[in-house]
């Protein structure tokens, strides 16, 4: 059946104003899910362990950093020792305003209770202003305890921002593109770090057999990364363990080393910690020291991964180990490698290994590898959690994504990902054989999403935390300072190496934004083409078919209205299920959906219809798990629904809140909520189908009857009835519109997961609906 959106269907008043009348919003039965949510308080040796471990899965980055700043801030040597002390003094305070104030102490602050990563921020932005480009939210979501979102002032500056965003369509689509521009950098970034990592640390294998081919540590590499990719599986919770005891001794070996070689070679290195240097350094330098910012943003790599990976770890558990042990031993590092340079400057090629003490080297070079690897593992599972967010919000096509930890659900395995980052990262490996180039391409990553999340910040502090303007100009002008800094030097090397992570983004950005789009798409046909309510009652209790033993599950993105399909499916077909049920299964800004709060149950029409909707609602940290429990949840909240219902009729308002409250302690899943708006609209229902339902029958029987009569409908079948639309460019589109819509689109939704395999339906029990419509 080809449907054209472009043709409007237009409501008649009356038929509109009954419709609402008999299909409301769910707003009691959310309003009665609002329960007190408090989250989870970490005991001090919980926190430790937790400190502990984040060093294995959020800092390895940040911390091999040392292995290849100095390599790449002088890639044509050193003229003049003192520009040792101006480039170290920039990493000093790189590191202290970028890492440690503005991501630990500030934005990590700015997290979705517990989530960070670019979707997070913009998650917390769809529920203070309606920016979200999918318009699928309701009232009722906003009474989730998960849904936190501050009141707005309608005459503080917060308000007019909020109506500013919200004016125009262009505006909600240029935030979401630049959300998705970060999402991209940080899945390069993801790309990039385990090349860059590995490769600089097997490098060191050169510095007692300097004739030793290069391909032969291209060959190393390559197996190094293979291993990694391959132990993914096992998840963040087993790796933290593994690797964060190697971090840790990783971190206090340079640090031992920086003060080793500061007492050896030059104590005066510490003069860095004055910023005059940095000017006496760009004065020296000039355009050469400009350029050589994009080696010195390095030293910074790691930050966004850090607040991507906060899904794994507390946020104080990440500051805890960030301040006791990673700062310190950072600064000690850079400062000893500054120290032996200022002697050696001939060795800056490879200064770390150089001034390693002999004694030692050996095992210094095993665990800098190892440590490369723990460093490949910080972006891999920032990349993970993005890819999961992002697929939630409906911006990324459907894919497996496992939890690896029943104690934390933020620790997650995505295979699909997991083996395109895996031959990604091994082409860029075997392609540059250069650490200088790769570090190019990895500085323009880094740097574009720093600008990204400086910009949502921005708008977090005004709509969400409601700062003051001046301190958001404050914090605005000092990061736009340091990070626009670093860009303009990184827009040098684009041609060196640095279009590399723009062409990854940009594939990914196509993918992601055509994906979106068709999706949004989509979600317009099923609203325009949804069916009114009162030609379902027109046709009577028997929908003018055969009513035939059994239940129908049909699923369709509306929360409300009946959704085209089962007209195209009641009117094709000679008989229609005794029992049928709307299930929508939606996806809301918020981190995860509280189980009790979950599913939201409806009667449809009069009760001898017997139609149900079953809103289904999910966070994007939330896992649809493949098992029989879904179906299983359905019926429970269903047959709780029929219950309650029956057990409220003919209560006035006090007894249902008192009867309600009764049953709070009691119930699961649904316990909380079931409307009985029923009573309300039945009456109306009444005057337009003659129904005079429970005439002469007591509330307990009425239950009986519909619960038996539900529970053999179940017993005789349940089929689950999906909607197979296809999406299809009209006659006459440009050509990229065909492009992106016939061919890209059509790719995506063929190999991507159908809704069948992930709530494990069985093809016996299946049944698609086809629709076509233009776009």
């Amino acid at each position: 059946m080809e449907v054209d959106l472009s043709e409007e269907i237009e409501a008649k008043g009356g038929i509109w104003a009954l419709e609402q009348k008999i299909d409301q919003p769910m707003d009691e039965e959310a309003g009665r899910l609002k329960n007190m949510y408090r989250e989870k308080k970490f005991s001090v040796i919980l926190l430790l362990r937790l400190a502990f471990q984040s060093l294995g899965v959020v800092y390895g980055d940040l911390g091999t950093s040392p292995l290849y700043v100095f390599y790449n801030t002088f890639p044509k040597g050193i003229d003049d020792a003192e520009d040792v002390i101006g480039a170290l003094s920039l990493i000093i305070y790189s590191l202290t305003l970028v890492p440690l104030i503005k991501y630990v102490f500030i934005v990590c602050r700015a997290n979705d209770n517990g989530q960070g990563g670019t979707f997070a921020l913009y998650s917390l932005l769809c529920r203070h202003a309606k920016v979200n480009t999918i318009p699928n939210q309701h009232r009722t979501d906003e009474d989730l305890t998960t849904y936190s979102r501050s009141t707005i002032h309608k005459q503080s500056f917060a308000a007019k921002t909020k109506r500013w965003l919200e004016a125009h369509a262009f505006k909600k689509n240029a935030l979401l593109l630049i959300v998705l521009v970060g999402t991209c950098m940080v899945i390069g970034d993801g790309i990039l770090t385990p090349a860059i990592s590995v490769l600089s640390a097997s490098g060191g294998i050169k510095i007692d057999h300097p004739r030793m081919s290069n391909d032969v540590v291209i060959l190393v590499s390559v197996i190094i990364l293979l291993g990694l990719f391959s132990l993914q599986h096992y998840g963040p919770d087993k790796v933290g363990w593994l690797f964060a005891p190697i971090v840790l001794l990783w971190f206090l070996l340079i640090g031992g080393i920086g003060i080793f070689n500061i007492c050896k070679h030059d104590r005066g290195v510490l003069r860095a910690f004055s910023p005059v240097y940095i000017f006496h350094y760009f004065r020296r330098r000039g355009k050469s020291g400009w350029t050589s910012l994009g080696g010195i943003m390095l030293s910074i790599t790691g930050t966004e991964a850090l607040f991507a990976d906060l899904a794994h770890f507390p946020v104080s558990a990440i500051q805890l180990a960030f301040t006791v042990i990673v700062f310190p031993c950072l600064l000690l590092a850079y400062c000893g490698q500054a120290a032996y340079l200022m002697k050696n400057k001939e060795h800056v090629y490879d200064a770390f290994y150089r001034s390693i003490p002999d004694t030692i080297y050996w095992p210094m070079f095993v665990v800098a590898t190892l440590a490369a690897i723990v460093a490949s593992q910080a972006t891999i599972s920032a990349t993970f959690s993005i890819i999961k967010q992002a697929n939630a919000l409906g911006c990324f096509p459907r894919v497996k994504v496992v939890h690896t930890s029943k104690k934390f659900l933020g620790q997650i395995y995505v295979p699909d990902i997991n083996w395109i980052l895996m031959v990604l990262c091994i082409v860029v490996t075997v392609g540059f054989k250069n650490q200088s180039q790769i570090g190019n391409a990895y500085g323009t990553a880094v740097v574009v999403v720093m600008l990204v999340t400086t910009f949502l910040m921005i708008l977090i502090m005004l709509l969400v935390w409601r700062c003051h303007w001046i301190l958001v100009s404050i914090f605005t002008a000092l990061s736009l300072v340091v990070e626009c800094t670093y860009f303009s030097a990184v827009l040098f090397k684009i041609n060196q190496g640095g279009w590399v992570p723009l062409v990854i983004a940009g594939v990914f950005l196509l993918i992601m934004y055509i994906w979106h789009y068709g999706t949004v798409k989509r979600y317009e046909f099923e609203m325009h083409s949804k069916i009114s309510m009162a030609w379902i009652l027109g046709l009577g209790p028997s929908l003018g078919l055969v009513r035939v033993p059994g239940v129908g599950l049909v699923y369709t993105e509306l929360a409300s209205g009946v959704p085209h399909i089962f007209s195209h499916l009641i009117t094709n077909l000679p008989a229609v299920h005794s029992v049928v049920v709307f299930v929508c299964v939606k996806y809301l800004p918020v981190y995860m959906v509280p189980e009790d709060e979950r599913f939201l149950v409806k009667r449809i029409g009069p009760k001898n219809f017997h139609m149900f909707r079953i809103v289904a609602r999910y966070g994007y940290k939330d896992l649809l798990k493949k098992d029989d429990e879904f179906e299983k949840k359905l019926f429970d909240n269903l047959f709780l629904f029929i219950r309650l219902e029956s057990m409220m009729e003919g209560c006035s308002d006090s007894d249902e809140y008192s009867l309600y409250g009764s049953n709070q302690q009691t119930s699961r899943s649904m316990n909380d909520f079931r409307s009985l708006e029923n009573d309300t609209f039945s009456s109306e229902i009444d005057l337009i189908v003659a129904e005079n339902e429970g005439s002469g029958k007591g509330s307990g029987s009425t239950e009986v009857d519909e619960a038996e009569f539900l529970m053999s409908c179940r017993a005789a079948g349940v089929v689950h009835i999906m909607g197979n639309t296809v999406v299809t460019a009209r006659r006459g589109s440009r050509f990229y519109k065909k492009i992106s819509i016939d061919y890209i689109y059509a790719f995506m939704r063929k190999i991507c997961r159908e809704h069948s395999v992930i709530f494990n339906v069985p093809h016996e029990t299946l049944l698609n609906v086809g629709q076509v419509f233009y776009v």
